[in-house]
């Protein structure tokens, strides 16, 4: 009867120290990954609900902090769907995010494969979402929102935004700036033309105010300069 008692007092001092581990906060690690492609994602905000502690990804994916058992995660941002994960236990997470359709990551690659269409939409709703200030409709006048200034969606806007006007910019410039007329006043070869472009690409308030001498003086300008950065 003796060893029974003792055998069932360690046994719950074994489930009390057990459940004093998961009680209590402790570093959980976890990855993000792609649902679809399975790529480790960085920069991916993990939020816990109920200590509001917050952490970012590492570069592969990779995150850690303090959680116990019956916390909830929250993971947002880099253009997915945010999902909220609960802890039923303190092992490795992995995680799967979603693509957020509405929201678009910009980078220049994609950026000069948009028709002017899709650009000039793509610009007008990076406006609308980067906006940090709204009409409001109750009170009149303007009203700041704190989630549009700086949440991790209205930076990636106005972010995107600049790529997008950048790329609507040179392409106006480009049509004016053509390899044609490059061609006709210097000896440049079709390999040589593409750098020349690109780096004596003249402003755009430049070709907006400039005579065809004007642009023809800047061209030959610009191919001394190119000549002595790029002696053959």
């Amino acid at each position: 009867m003796m060893m029974k008692t003792y055998l069932s007092i360690t046994i719950l001092l074994i489930l009390f120290l057990a459940n004093g581990l998961t009680a209590n906060g402790q570093e959980l690690k976890g990855v993000v990954y792609d649902l679809e492609s399975s790529t480790k994602l960085r920069g991916i905000l993990v939020r816990n609900l109920n200590s509001n502690k917050q952490t970012e990804t590492d570069s592969e994916g990779n995150f850690s902090i303090e959680a116990k058992t019956n916390d909830y995660l929250r993971l947002s941002g880099g253009g997915y769907e945010a999902d909220t994960i609960f802890i039923y236990e303190p092992a490795l997470r992995r995680v799967y995010l979603v693509r957020d359709p509405e929201t678009l990551v910009i980078n220049e690659v994609y950026v000069t494969r948009l028709s002017d269409s899709r650009l000039a939409s793509e610009i007008a709703r990076a406006k609308n979402d980067g906006k940090a200030a709204e009409a409001s409709q109750n009170r009149g006048g303007l009203r700041v929102s704190p989630s549009r200034l700086f949440g991790r969606r209205g930076k990636q806007a106005r972010s995107n935004l600049d790529i997008l006007i950048a790329e609507r910019d040179n392409r106006m410039v480009d049509r004016v700036f053509t390899n044609q007329l490059i061609r006709s006043m210097t000896p440049l070869t079709d390999d040589e033309i593409p750098l020349f472009r690109e780096g004596y690409r003249p402003s755009l308030s430049f070709i907006e105010s400039a005579t065809p001498e004007d642009l023809r003086a800047y061209i030959s300008e610009s191919y001394t300069k190119y000549r002595k950065d790029n002696p053959k």
